[in-house]
């Protein structure tokens, strides 16, 4: 089974790209955690609730794994979670800092800020230059860790189409 992330700020196609990639490859994908959270709790949240989060997060990320093959697409990883809980509250919880060093992936895929911004009530930073400046804090994190990465951008089409082929050029798939 290859685990793969999808990453980056909010409003970059990561849900969109996950769905795109199972279909794809016939596989299923896990959802971002957050979002079926925030809407059952409201906008509002604690740093105590990312920490809820996350491990709603890799609960749910556990669950779905069992329905994959081959390939195994996640919305959203302890990256993301890390980046929240420091851009917010400018802390991070140990537990999430023991998650990122505990588990193992096989690709991140680091999706562009140059699809517009989409408003939801849940969506926090709409100005393209804080969304270039979290791109960044993504990106630096990625370079500085051992798992293949790529970056991700175009439209919705275009970066299924560059994420299919870094996959199958990763996983030497024809």
């Amino acid at each position: 089974m290859k685990k793969i992330v999808i990453i980056g700020p909010e409003s970059t196609g990561k849900s969109t790209l996950c769905s795109q990639l199972a279909e794809h490859y016939k596989t299923t994908w896990c959802p971002e955690f957050a979002r079926e959270y925030l809407k059952e709790t409201g906008s509002k949240y604690s740093f105590a609730d990312l920490l809820n989060i996350a491990h709603g997060q890799l609960e749910l990320e556990d669950t779905m794994l069992l329905q994959a093959k081959n390939f195994y697409f996640i919305d959203t990883d302890m990256y993301v979670m890390k980046v929240w809980c420091e851009v917010v509250f400018e802390n991070c919880h140990t537990w999430i800092l023991k998650q990122i060093a505990k588990r193992q992936y096989d690709l991140y895929l680091l999706c562009d800020v140059d699809l517009p911004w989409v408003k939801d009530e849940l969506r926090e930073y709409p100005d393209l230059e804080f969304r270039k400046k979290l791109f960044n804090v993504y990106k630096d994190l990625l370079i500085n860790q051992k798992t293949k990465w790529a970056e991700i951008s175009g439209t919705d089409t275009q970066r299924l189409q560059m994420a299919v082929s870094i996959i199958d050029t990763v996983f030497q798939r024809r």
